[in-house]
């Protein structure tokens, strides 16, 4: 039976290793260099700057929803869906889906615009499966970011 409950400080072990599996299924085994204690800090602390929902079947964690607040200047308020993942032996049993329902009634609840995600062009079932529930793509958009010598450069003037 699938449960779909809110992250606690207590599954921060199991966030990050969600994390590294994401990283390996999204071919970029190298790129989780957060902590644990990093996400308590950033997922519980004084100023939660994400929320994450975990996915269990029969009590077995089996994928996880990462996703925080933005702001559109034309839109209000919104929510970004940072991670979605199901572990291999789980897909195709609605398990995304249902993450993705749960953080649609949370942007309802919340009188959030929309969620908005990133998905690789490669990923051909995903894009397939966000297609099917209206999801719109933005190719005309290119992604922009700003990190490590560069951020520092610019934050120096």
């Amino acid at each position: 039976m699938l449960l779909i409950r809110p992250a606690a400080v207590s599954d921060m072990p199991l966030l990050l290793r969600f994390s590294r599996e994401f990283a390996e299924y999204e071919r970029q085994p190298d790129a989780v260099v957060i902590d644990e204690e990093t996400l308590v800090r950033d997922g519980f602390g004084a100023q939660p700057k994400f929320r994450s929902l975990i996915a269990e079947w029969d009590g077995q964690a089996i994928g996880y929803a990462l996703f925080f607040g933005i702001y559109s200047s034309l839109k209000g308020s919104g929510i970004f869906l940072e991670d979605l993942f199901v572990r291999e032996a789980f897909r195709g049993r609605g398990i995304g889906r249902a993450l993705l329902c749960q953080v649609a009634r949370i942007a309802r609840q919340e009188g959030s615009y929309g969620i908005r995600w990133e998905v690789l062009g490669w990923n051909e079932l995903a894009i397939k499966f966000y297609k099917s529930l209206g999801g719109q793509f933005f190719d005309e958009w290119k992604q922009v970011l700003l990190e490590a010598d560069a951020l520092n450069r610019l934050a120096d003037g």
